[in-house]
């Protein structure tokens, strides 16, 4: 068996990495437009059909068109129209008027604003219509070496800092790579981490069941179909989630392993659907669905020739819409680094890796935990909370309630589910306390925008480490529905149009990931300072387009006329200089030695 599992000779990969999902994907696409070769190994042999995330953030489609104009087309491709997903309801049942709602397009102002900030924006697809572009994009890279339906057995680390991979494939036969670096992109649950001993940090929020399922019926009433339907009634307590030809995903709670939804999903799913939807809704169920909701991190994203990302590397209620998108940053982060440390660069550079995701991910795992109990703003008035929730689910997993059998606990368990649930039935009373109910929830809705808008963290997020000059602490956000703009060093550079050789282009779009990129409008004299200065780093100078946006754009990037931004491969602010180069080339040019010369050599010198 030892010799099946270790399958011969080792075969040499410059990385492997474990997981096919959006992370592991990103990951391996930046690192082949970096011309570095990796092995994907997916445990699965077709794309999970029961959907996960749903929503992509405009930072994400900047990222994957970096990383493959192609590929950001097709996803684009897969977005509907805004105005078909704009609505967001809390209702009791179908057959009545929505008890409040959220509508993302009730602001034009504010929707052209966030507009403004990007060349994309963001968008609702499901996970189960996304991973297949992302497969086909690994397919079709030359670089990309996609193994399907492959698990891995072991990591083992060498002396010499490379790893072992010992996997084994659908027919069961075994194989060991031999790789410098792993990443670890395989999910919550991931094999990886467990398998280098590193814990994950953080608490239970609430264990989560799911149907995905299909219906023709129009049973959400007139209107585009919300995008996301908040379901209150003795019944079910829960969220419906529209998604593309006529798919749903309808997502409720358990507090017990041995209730029937997670039990025996498929009965329990097909006496609930007519219950919440209509008795005479036509459902066609394709996939069920359990998993525990959590807010986590692990105790370190770096372990030896071992880096955690996506899930593997931190856990975060759904609420926000964060997960997905902060593995695609995860990714962004640390392709071009890992391209650099083996292209010679010191090993250390990967310590700036964790140093500048870690606070991110930390500052979207409070703000998706704060989302999450928010909602019980709008549902306190009839006893239904999330806290609650989280109390029963914790107290249930512990000692003395984990000694009882489940044939005495779990009838316990439903009745005291069924009487809690029984209060939202105050919503359809007509009376003066079903109206009070119906009253609090229409004027708490509104104060829940920032779970559904926070385009103040998905562009906002900035670095601090020392590859950003003059660290100090990040700014809090005063509002995380609004993104305000700054080239403040650790920041994403703002959104502006530079010149091309087509005539313009995003600034996104124009940045390297093999360089750095000087964004000016003072171009030729910022080139004259770089011309023939032994600095030895790989920059390219870029001026900004002409036009009537040249004005704005001189604005948004904070430095005046004659003022210079460095932006880093993955297009954040490393440094920065409202001041001319007569007056400011010598403090870049320090910089660039200190910092950057060992790290993006200019390899034409």
């Amino acid at each position: 068996m030892e010799d099946a599992l270790n399958g011969g000779p080792a075969d040499t990969a410059q990385v492997v990495v474990v997981g096919a999902g959006a992370t592991g994907a990103t990951t391996a696409l930046l690192l082949a437009r970096l011309g570095i070769a990796t092995i994907v190994l997916e445990r699965r042999a077709t794309p999970l059909l029961h959907p996960a995330a749903h929503v992509l953030s405009a930072r994400s489609f900047e990222i994957w068109h970096q990383a493959s104009p192609r590929l950001c087309q097709e996803i684009s491709a897969l977005v509907p129209p805004i105005e078909t997903v704009s609505r967001i309801q809390w209702r009791s049942t179908f057959a009545a008027a929505p008890l409040g709602e959220i509508d993302l397009l009730s602001e034009p102002d504010r929707l052209a604003e966030v507009q403004s900030h990007s060349e994309h924006l963001i968008s609702h697809v499901g996970q189960h219509l996304l991973m297949p572009v992302l497969w086909d994009a690994l397919r079709r890279e030359e670089l990309v070496d996609l193994r399907l339906g492959t698990t891995v057995q072991d990591v083992v680390q060498e002396r010499g800092g490379a790893c072992q991979v010992r996997t084994r494939d659908a027919e069961g036969r075994g194989e060991t790579l031999r790789t410098p670096f792993v990443i670890g992109a395989d999910g919550a649950n991931s094999t990886v981490r467990d398998l280098v001993d590193v814990p994950m940090e953080g608490t239970v929020l609430a264990n989560m069941g799911s149907v995905f399922f299909r219906s023709t019926d129009r049973f959400t009433g007139p209107g585009p179909v919300p995008m996301l339907s908040w379901i209150y009634q003795p019944d079910f307590c829960g969220v419906l989630i529209s998604h593309a030809d006529d798919h749903y995903v309808l997502m409720g709670t358990f507090v017990h392993p041995a209730q029937e939804m997670p039990r025996d999903p498929e009965a329990y799913w097909r006496r609930l659907l007519p219950r919440v939807l209509g008795e005479d809704v036509v459902t066609e169920i394709r996939s069920t669905g359990t998993w525990i909701m959590r807010s986590e991190l692990a105790a370190t994203f770096w372990s030896g020739s071992v880096l955690l990302a996506g899930d593997a590397a931190h856990r975060f209620p759904h609420t926000g819409g964060f997960g997905l998108n902060s593995g695609v940053q995860d990714a962004h982060n640390l392709a071009w680094k890992l391209a650099a440390v083996l292209r010679g660069a010191p090993a250390d550079l990967l310590d700036t890796y964790e140093d500048e995701r870690r606070p991110v991910v930390r500052t979207f795992a409070d703000q998706s935990v704060a989302n999450h109990f928010l909602l019980d703003q709008v549902t306190a008035q009839v006893g239904v909370t999330n806290r609650a929730l989280q109390r029963a689910t914790l107290g249930l997993s512990r000692p003395p309630l984990t000694w009882l059998p489940h044939r005495l606990l779990v009838p316990l368990v439903e009745r005291l589910t069924a009487r809690e649930m029984a209060r939202t039935a105050v919503l359809t009373d007509p009376g003066p306390r079903g109206e009070r109910a119906r009253e609090h929830m229409a004027v708490t809705i509104p104060e829940q925008l920032e779970h559904f808008v926070s385009t103040g963290l998905e562009l906002g997020y900035q670095y601090r480490s020392r590859l950003v000059d003059g660290s100090g602490p990040v700014r809090p956000l005063d509002d995380v529905t609004r993104y305000v703009p700054t080239s403040e060093p650790g920041a994403r550079v703002p959104h502006v149009p530079v010149a091309s050789d087509r005539g313009e282009a995003g600034v996104h779009a124009a940045v390297p990931l093999e360089a750095l990129m000087l964004v000016t409008p003072d171009p030729d004299a910022w080139s004259d300072a770089l011309k023939g200065v032994d600095h030895g780093v790989a920059v390219q100078v870029r001026g900004l387009a002409a036009g009537a946006s040249r004005g704005r754009a001189i604005e948004l990037l904070e430095v005046g006329a004659r003022g210079a931004v460095l932006v880093r491969p993955d297009g954040h602010v490393a440094w920065r200089s409202p001041r001319s180069a007569d007056e400011d080339a010598e403090p870049l040019l320090e910089h660039l030695r200190r910092v950057w010369r060992l790290v993006l050599p200019d390899r034409d010198e």
